[in-house]
């Protein structure tokens, strides 16, 4: 019987051993969580053992249990490099739909711009719902958009200006010619975009008319050859080439005797807009453009531009990622504009100790760990999403070394037993 119970022993300790080497060996990889062997004892008692005297079987391993505790977070020069500061786990998904969870967030695109790990498993992420928010019934594979940035035309040019109203042309009042610096008291310029992505100049030309407080506006947009000039007609709401006769159409902006702008006057809706739908832009569908002037002012200074802004952009190509705290990815083009990606799925288990390990530090749900529970970063008991960072592996070196000397000495000490029961017996078989 001591044979049996020191092998069992022996056993165990090798156990130990070997959840301690594993541990060691995986002290550098990303998302990976350290096991301890746990063990009970063992009792073989039958209804006429006396339970005071009987000295037991020996030793099982119980489970090889892991820690799911926190490890460091190291932080890297790659934003597709994802950390989670505290509980949960990455969601995947192979080719074949299988979904397993992870902790190690090393990921990259891959030819088709799918965001995957190193074993091709795609990221998880709730889709935008296009109301700002995100569908969290359901998760996709994550993209990357391969094409350039979609360009979006311009349709509203916010003007807020200061007119002087000392200004003096010194032209006939009747004459507007844009070649003719005289011909207007002020001008300014901006960029416009036609539904193509085409870039247009546009120029905003203002003289004070023989009426008080009245100014007379006139608008222009160079058309896609860079030359024709194009004439925005307050009268018809349209654009149209420059008129054979020369005569430019102007708007009139009307303001009060304190210097603010008077709505639903002239060619000013109630709102302070001046609106125009083109149809000569070439090659790009109509371009309709409304100017708001509701901030622009008639005050007893210089001409001064405010603020001069558009809606509309150009194409753009892809060029960076980010992800913030919550999971949200944001693609960033070239021209300026930014768009929701995703958010990315987390899951949580009510026993993290149930999940089956499958390697690749991954784990899969078992009816241990009980049903899954997706959600969103931060929300719940979910940790938040740390985006060019790496989780570490949570060993302690320190720690699993002075396990590692426990082990062996547990080992040696066992084998020890087996060395006293073996002279024992040959004490007994040498009696005569």
């Amino acid at each position: 019987m001591p044979f049996r119970i020191a092998l069992s022993g022996l056993d165990a300790a090798s156990t130990d051993l070997q959840v301690t080497g594993h541990n060691i060996a995986n002290a550098a990889t990303n998302g990976f969580k350290e096991s301890r062997a746990e063990f009970a004892d063992i009792y073989a008692n039958s209804v006429q053992d006396v339970s005071t005297t009987s000295a037991g079987r020996g030793v099982r391993v119980t489970r090889v249990a892991q820690q799911f505790n926190q490890g460091n977070i190291d932080f890297t020069s790659s934003n597709l490099d994802l950390a989670i500061n505290g509980e949960g786990f990455f969601v995947l998904e192979d080719s074949s739909g299988d979904v397993t969870y992870t902790r190690a967030g090393a990921y990259s695109a891959d030819r088709d711009g799918y965001v995957v790990d190193h074993a091709g498993n795609n990221l998880q992420v709730f889709a935008p719902d296009g109301t700002g928010g995100f569908n969290t019934g359901t998760t996709e594979d994550l993209q990357l958009p391969l094409l350039s940035g979609t360009p979006a035309a311009s349709s509203t040019v916010a003007a807020a200006l200061n007119l002087d109203p000392t200004s003096v042309a010194t032209a006939d009042a009747t004459v507007f010619d844009p070649s003719m610096p005289s011909t207007y008291d002020n001008a300014t310029s901006t960029t416009v975009y036609d539904s193509l992505g085409v870039a247009h100049t546009m120029t905003m030309y203002y003289r004070e008319s023989t009426t008080d407080n009245s100014w007379l506006v006139w608008s222009t947009v160079l058309d896609t050859d860079g030359a024709t000039e194009l004439v925005l007609d307050p009268s018809t709401g349209s654009i149209s080439a420059d008129p054979a006769s020369g005569a430019y159409p102007a708007a009139v902006v009307t303001f009060t005797t304190s210097g603010a702008l008077v709505p639903s006057v002239g060619s000013v809706d109630a709102n302070g807009n001046i609106a125009y739908d083109a149809e000569a832009i070439s090659g790009a569908n109509d371009l309709s453009l409304t100017f708001d002037y509701s901030s622009t002012t008639q005050y007893g200074s210089d001409f001064a531009v405010n603020d001069l802004t558009q809606d509309g952009y150009a194409p753009g190509r892809l060029s960076g990622i980010d992800i913030d705290n919550t999971g949200v990815v944001f693609a960033r083009f070239t021209n300026g504009q930014s768009e929701e990606l995703g958010m990315v799925a987390l899951a949580k288990f009510n026993n993290q100790q149930g999940l089956r390990q499958l390697g690749d530090t991954n784990w899969a749900e078992t009816y241990a760990s009980g049903d899954v529970q997706m959600g969103e970063p931060g929300s719940s008991s979910l940790g938040l999403i740390q985006s060019g960072g790496l989780e570490n592996s949570n060993v302690d070196i320190a720690e699993q070394l002075v396990n590692l000397i426990t082990a062996q000495r547990n080992f040696q000490a066992n084998a020890q037993v087996i060395t006293a029961a073996d002279t024992i017996t040959q004490t007994i078989i040498n009696i005569r």
